[in-house]
């Protein structure tokens, strides 16, 4: 269910133009996912902008942060607040990012961040997802789960994997 999403139709973007979707949370990863796909796509000099923007975070529900916290039906309220402020804080500084990008819109959906961007892609048609990728292990993506890997098994779309290079001393 998307809170916060334009007045644009959902099923096809506007004059004809496909559709791409770029899915965001609170990490620098996906901030840079979001302005490798704006510098390669949207914001280039002299070229007619070929996709319609729809930028998506997910944010998980209350219960299911409070559950895997342990027990603390008390603290909903406060945790669905933080939640709320987290996804607003999100969306903001995307709507900043592509303050230049004529055919956006913005969406917070509740639910897991895999699900929720392989529904948005499907919702919206689009023709690529684009997710960034936080770089873990093989450990640590069997424990906490890997949303790129898991899109890229399950969108009905091309899915791009923008990994945010490396410094080397």
């Amino acid at each position: 269910m998307a809170e916060e999403a334009s007045s644009a139709p959902a099923a096809v973007g506007g004059e004809g133009k496909m559709t791409m979707v770029v899915g965001i949370d609170d990490s620098e990863h996906s901030f840079y996912a979001l302005q490798w796909a704006l510098q390669h796509f949207f914001l280039i000099p002299g070229q007619p902008q070929l996709y319609r923007l729809v930028v998506v975070t997910a944010k998980p529900t209350a219960g299911h942060v409070v559950a895997l916290a342990g027990p603390g039906a008390a603290a909903l309220p406060l945790v669905e607040t933080d939640l709320k402020q987290t996804s607003a804080r999100v969306i903001d500084k995307a709507k900043e990012l592509c303050a230049q990008v004529g055919d956006a819109a913005f969406e917070v959906a509740e639910g897991d961040a895999r699900r929720v961007l392989c529904d948005a892609a499907e919702r919206h048609h689009a023709e690529a997802l684009v997710v960034g990728s936080h770089g873990y292990g093989a450990i640590k993506r069997v424990v906490l789960g890997s949303v790129s890997d898991y899109c890229a098994h399950h969108a009905h779309c091309t899915v791009m994997i923008v990994k945010k290079p490396k410094h080397k001393h």
